[in-house]
């Protein structure tokens, strides 16, 4: 873990222009209006490390949120769950789409003068991927 390292990222991020077409990127995958880096990473085939990477990137994400919140403003935190729940009968942008299908819970922020959201948020939901300490930098509001 290197939060110093994360908060860097995120605010070169926060400048750095969004590519025309969806593709991978240095930092993980880049599209029109936004970027998602993978903060960090773990493949844990055993129940239980599973289960203490997850606490721990649970822990990594709320350091993150205590310095962005220093610098942002506290949030509540972001419940991803409806936002999978709504993609069934409705058309979610792409970001948030992906980020819901991965992750229940993010911290969000809109990061004035830039016109972009941040989002940090720990992708454990499907079993079978890596688990992700991930951050989402994007142009398109939340829905």
């Amino acid at each position: 873990m290197n939060i110093a390292r994360h908060i860097a990222l995120i605010d070169e991020l926060c400048c750095r222009p969004f590519p025309a077409e969806h593709g991978p990127s240095d930092v993980g995958v880049s599209g029109p209006g936004h970027h998602i880096a993978v903060l960090e990473a773990a493949t844990d085939g055993d129940p239980a490390a599973r289960a203490m990477t997850i606490d721990q990137y649970e822990k990594d994400r709320d350091a993150v949120y205590e310095l962005l919140a220093s610098r942002w403003g506290d949030t509540a935190p972001y419940n991803l769950q409806t936002v999978l729940l709504r993609t069934a009968g409705e058309e979610i942008p792409r970001p948030w789409a992906e980020l819901s299908a991965r992750a229940s819970v993010a911290h969000l922020w809109e990061v004035e003068g830039t016109g972009r959201w941040v989002a940090v948020a720990v992708a454990d939901r499907d079993p079978s991927r890596e688990v992700q300490l991930l951050a989402l930098i994007t142009q398109t509001d939340p829905p």
